[in-house]
């Protein structure tokens, strides 16, 4: 499979999106090599990845295995921006679109996918015109052809051979839920139920397996230091092996685009743990993909790529050129400042490792179903994000021993497997705080000792109220407190109960109800099983809830995780007074004996409230615009010896330190705008 001796990927890059219709005159005609150049240089770019062939099925050079643009006014643009681009040492990977090929789908109507719902095509019902007109839509192809996947590697063949590309960009790798002729087959074989939604999954994700596995062994024969990536716009937590066809990652996760500005932080902090080199995208536009006209601002530029080298990320800003091929200044300008940075801190990015003392076990892993992360894993990551708590986002292939504390998100179900490997990890020291149905073994009982018992019905009463002790956490409220989602009965046998579950009058329904929502508390009530309880480093909360806090946001709902956190794993790594809406990361760079503490400060905010997605859905728009200077900001990290110096990254200005009585290293920086690095020298 891929050489593992490739080149690191680049720091600043651009994805240049070119999906061009062939009712559109004059493809590339107004392409400058010395502006496209110039332009990328002055924003400090140092790789764009560029189009071979597009959604639109067109390809964009003299190729003999598809076909060239019928309105391409240069007959090579592709091979123009490589050799301009190569002459300035700016990396060019190659952009080949696979699912998505409106000419292929045209030429070839027995490629096309068909979902179980008997589409043929990628439908966009947030369309005015849609159920009056034919849909303006992309259609999808069945990778279960043995023609589509020649054709692809055919052409990717052509590209490689032809041109001094550094890696090729496989987009659109879906699993379309498809029940063509072809898949019905080949599920039949298998023995898998056509009729069954995750036999179908498994379907798809064979045939995309297939793909990648021929395509990447034909490649890397051919060409071994070639850079391949196929991508679906996720990177699933499906293991190391389900990412063996690949030669690095691309995390796709434009905030404004509907990924949200929580998706890339989980997303990243398991890539992390693979050992891959991986680049994150997020996008120059306002919204999305294919969005010509719209700019997002500087500000937010700068701190989604401060957020993605503070992760260990390369960055990549996604851009879309315009058909008549000139490059768009106003683009490269909002850019520029975010790249100036990352440029200016690279010595103190290479090598940097995550100090992360938490580790989340995936629900996503252990739930493999959804387009993009599990809510329970987010709802967890954003929890320990606000906390300033570093953490990595774990698969079940990990060592959990790397970590202080394991948290078993709502939804982990336990094997025998997975109960020694967690009983063993409590034995040797570890932590564990486990919600809702996690820990939970196939005999309906838990399979890890929490000193509880399960009960056999769940709370009857919901929504439901807690009542909790400051020993639990400061913040806890004298009384009862609600949760807005179902949860487990558990009593105590062992285990010391931090919080309890008290019931409402009612639930609410036709024949009683009590003012606008829910009732109220029954004050005379007896508790119906304990909420939060510890026993021997393992703790249990009764209600799934790291989804509710994504979909609720209550601060309390936090507090009670972040009173198990201080309990179990006292004396962090890391303590700062930013903000909740602050990000911080500690890093370590082993090869240049130095730590470098990440602060970073960008609060979005909701400013559209009605953007249209492809499924019709509606959603908010997270966005920045303008961040305002913070501080002082103070810090205390943990490191093995004290530094010989501390110093800001970006100025080179030393920075006051002292040692406290508890060996914690403190800072303070006066002033805090988007990002401030700060490097811990000799340790």
């Amino acid at each position: 499979m891929p050489n593992t001796t490739n080149k690191p990927l680049r720091y600043r890059q651009i994805h240049l999106d070119f999906h061009t219709s062939e009712h559109i005159p004059g493809i590339g005609a107004d392409f400058d090599p010395d502006i496209f150049v110039s332009t990328l240089k002055a924003a400090h770019v140092d790789s764009i990845t560029i189009f071979a062939k597009c959604h639109h099925g067109w390809s964009y050079y003299p190729t003999k295995v598809g076909k060239p643009h019928p309105q391409l006014s240069r007959p090579d643009l592709l091979g123009d921006m490589v050799k301009a681009l190569s002459a300035t040492d700016i990396e060019s990977p190659i952009y080949i679109s696979v699912q998505w090929d409106e000419l292929s789908a045209r030429e070839h109507p027995e490629w096309r996918a068909m979902t179980a719902s008997n589409q043929y095509h990628h439908d966009r019902p947030d369309d005015p015109s849609a159920g009056k007109q034919l849909s303006p839509a992309w259609h999808t192809l069945c990778l279960n052809h043995a023609g589509l996947r020649k054709y692809i590697l055919d052409q990717a063949r052509e590209v490689a051979q032809g041109y001094p590309t550094q890696g090729l960009f496989f987009d659109i790798i879906l699993t379309p839920d498809c029940v063509c002729p072809a898949c019905i087959e080949r599920m039949q074989c298998e023995g898998l139920d056509p009729e069954n939604p995750a036999d179908r999954l498994k379907n798809d994700e064979a045939v995309n397996e297939q793909f990648r596995r021929e395509t990447s062994e034909a490649l890397f024969e051919e060409f071994p230091n070639l850079r391949v990536f196929y991508n679906c716009g996720h990177i699933h937590k499906q293991g190391p092996k389900r990412f063996s066809t690949y030669s690095h990652l691309e995390l796709e996760s434009l905030p404004t685009g509907g990924w949200g500005y929580d998706h890339f932080p989980s997303s990243a902090r398991y890539a992390a743990t693979l050992g891959m080199d991986f680049v994150a995208h997020t996008g120059k536009f306002h919204t999305s993909w294919g969005e010509f006209g719209g700019f997002k601002h500087p500000d937010a530029l700068e701190y989604e790529c401060a957020q993605m080298i503070a992760l260990g990320s390369k960055c990549l800003v996604g851009d879309q050129l315009h058909p008549n091929g000139a490059i768009n200044p106003d683009t490269y300008a909002s850019i520029a400042p975010a790249y100036r940075r990352v440029e200016k801190l690279e010595p103190f990015l290479d090598g940097a490792k995550q100090i992360s003392e938490i580790a989340i076990l995936s629900a996503e892993h252990m739930n493999p179903k959804g387009a993009r992360n599990h809510p329970s894993d987010d709802g967890a990551a954003q929890m320990l994000q606000e906390l300033k708590r570093p953490f990595d986002v774990l698969d079940s292939s990990a060592r959990f021993e790397a970590y202080r504390l394991l948290i078993l998100p709502d939804e982990i179900p336990v094997d025998a497997v997975l109960a020694a490997r967690l009983k063993a990890y409590l034995g040797g020291g570890g932590k564990i705080i486990a919600s809702w149905h996690s820990g939970i073994g196939e005999d309906g009982a838990f399979a890890i000792d929490f000193g509880i018992e399960r009960q056999p019905t769940p709370v009857a009463s919901r929504p439901s109220y807690v009542k909790a002790g400051k020993d639990l956490d400061p913040s806890m409220p004298e009384t009862a407190f609600v949760f807005y989602d179902e949860a487990e009965t558990v009593r105590a046998v062992g285990a010391a109960v931090l919080a309890a579950i008290y019931p409402s009058y009612f639930n609410r329904s036709y024949k009683h109800f009590c003012s606008h929502q829910h009732a109220p508390d029954d004050t005379a009530a007896d508790m119906l099983g304990a909420a939060v309880t510890e026993h021997g480093g393992a703790a249990y909360i009764a209600y799934p809830i790291f989804r509710l806090y994504r979909a609720i946001g209550q601060p309390l709902y936090k507090y009670v995780v972040r009173g198990l956190l201080d309990r179990l794993v006292p004396d962090p790594a890391m303590v700062t007074d930013l903000p909740s809406s602050g990000r911080a990361t500690l890093t370590r760079q082993i090869g240049h004996n130095r730590h470098i503490l990440h602060l970073l400060y960008g609060p979005p905010q909701i400013r559209g409230k009605d953007v249209r997605g492809d499924d019709g859905s509606t959603r908010v728009m997270e966005m920045i615009e303008d961040i305002p200077a913070i501080g002082p900001v103070n810090a205390s990290v943990r490191l093995p010896a004290k530094p010989s110096r501390v110093f800001d990254a970006m100025t080179g200005e030393d920075l006051a330190w002292e040692a406290g009585a508890d060996g914690a290293i403190r800072i303070t920086v006066p002033r805090l705008h988007i990002h401030s690095a700060v490097v811990f020298e000799g340790v």
